[in-house]
């Protein structure tokens, strides 16, 4: 399958070495002050990475996609639907797998690659209500999602990328999933953070979104927040979430057209 990519920007509309070690220390002081103060590479609290997403970079899967936000650098690859390898009774529905891991060099301490089985769950969690699983009964549906590189808000762009592979898989859905997360910091909310920022967040928040049919398949809450900044952040999430879906749709198209041509 032929490949497209594309970066776009996805903001909701309200609007390593010695550096990394001083940028740390700049952060914990603008926290102990209750301050507002500059994201190290110039967003706003509400402004999102630019986000590259490209469809079909691995021609012997299924499907698949990578994302790439920032530093933050994700491959997904889906085989399937494929007969079940473990014996089980005749299912209407079929299966959905999903592993998650990364690679030994992802993080900055080296050697740390490993399969993250609360990711591979949460994961599963967020797609399965949106795969239509009653259309490949008794059959199973792989996704392995491939850390190659963190640069924080980890999760809610793996599942982003992962629903982007499915698609290109031509697995039925009853939407796309996108996913966004955001930390708060004393009275301040930011959304997609980064490694550092999400180093020293007070609590954080990831929603996993169908934009189309307006549905919350997964929200994952840490921390204190209270009952006024959890709803803000959701409606932060869910608007990014929406614009995100459109790039991803985009990407699809432009799929769908250079495949057609």
């Amino acid at each position: 399958m032929s490949a497209q990519a594309g970066t776009g920007t996805y903001s909701p509309a309200t609007a390593a070495g010695d550096k990394r070690r001083e940028r740390k220390e700049e952060l914990r002081r603008h926290l102990v002050e209750d301050a507002d103060w500059p994201r190290a590479d110039g967003r706003s609290f509400h402004d999102c990475r630019p986000a590259f997403m490209q469809t079909g970079p691995t021609t012997a899967a299924s499907g698949s996609a990578y994302a790439e936000f920032g530093k933050t650098k994700v491959i997904v690859s889906v085989f399937g639907p494929r007969e079940s390898k473990k014996a089980m009774m005749y299912s209407d529905v079929g299966r959905l797998n999903c592993n998650v891991s990364y690679t030994t060099f992802a993080t900055p301490v080296r050697g740390q690659g490993a399969d993250n089985k609360e990711y591979s769950s949460m994961l599963h969690k967020a797609l399965e209500g949106a795969v239509m699983l009653h259309t490949f009964p008794k059959t199973t549906v792989d996704v392995f999602a491939l850390v190659l590189e963190s640069g924080g808000s980890d999760l809610p762009i793996i599942i982003s990328c992962a629903s982007l592979a499915l698609a290109d898989a031509g697995i039925m859905m009853y939407d796309l999933v996108t996913s966004v997360s955001v930390s708060c910091f004393a009275k301040n909310i930011i959304i997609d953070p980064t490694s550092d920022e999400e180093a020293w967040q007070d609590g954080s928040l990831v929603v996993a979104f169908m934009p189309a049919r307006k549905e919350i398949t997964q929200l994952t809450l840490t921390g204190e927040w209270s009952d006024g900044r959890i709803t803000n952040a959701v409606e932060l999430c869910m608007d990014a979430c929406s614009k995100l879906g459109d790039i991803m749709r985009d990407r699809l198209k432009d799929t769908a057209t250079l495949t057609s041509e």
